[in-house]
């Protein structure tokens, strides 16, 4: 683990913060998180919760969060493959915010939409 950063600035480009906060924030990204929130879950059931998301975007944002050390990937030696994937004990503090900001938008999108009409 390198311990040259105390603490990030997501401001400066050059801070590998940036590229972490990238990958959360995607629109795949922040939605593995929502999905994860509630548990660990087949690469399949994570496909078919997120609507929209193809097999090479899901797959690609998973490595990349891997990467990053928000989740892990266990794969079991079955046939078919079979892989799961659980939130680390940062996936999971990452995920609870996401969760919250995600939640705070499903509550509040009927007044958003019609500001946003209004504002049209």
């Amino acid at each position: 683990m390198d311990k040259s950063f105390d603490r990030g600035n997501v401001l400066a480009s050059a801070c590998p913060s940036r590229q972490i906060l990238q990958h959360l924030t995607s629109r795949w990204g922040a939605l593995v998180l929502v999905s994860l929130h509630s548990g660990t879950k087949r690469f399949s059931e994570l496909r078919r919760s997120i609507d929209g998301v193809s097999e090479r975007m899901l797959t690609k944002t998973l490595q990349e969060l891997e990467t990053d050390g928000m989740l892990i990937r266990k794969s079991y030696n079955t046939v078919p493959p079979q892989v799961d994937y659980t939130l680390t004990e940062f996936g999971s503090q990452a995920s609870n915010k996401m969760f919250e900001l995600v939640d705070w938008l499903e509550t509040n999108l009927g007044e958003i939409l019609a500001e946003r009409a209004g504002n049209a």
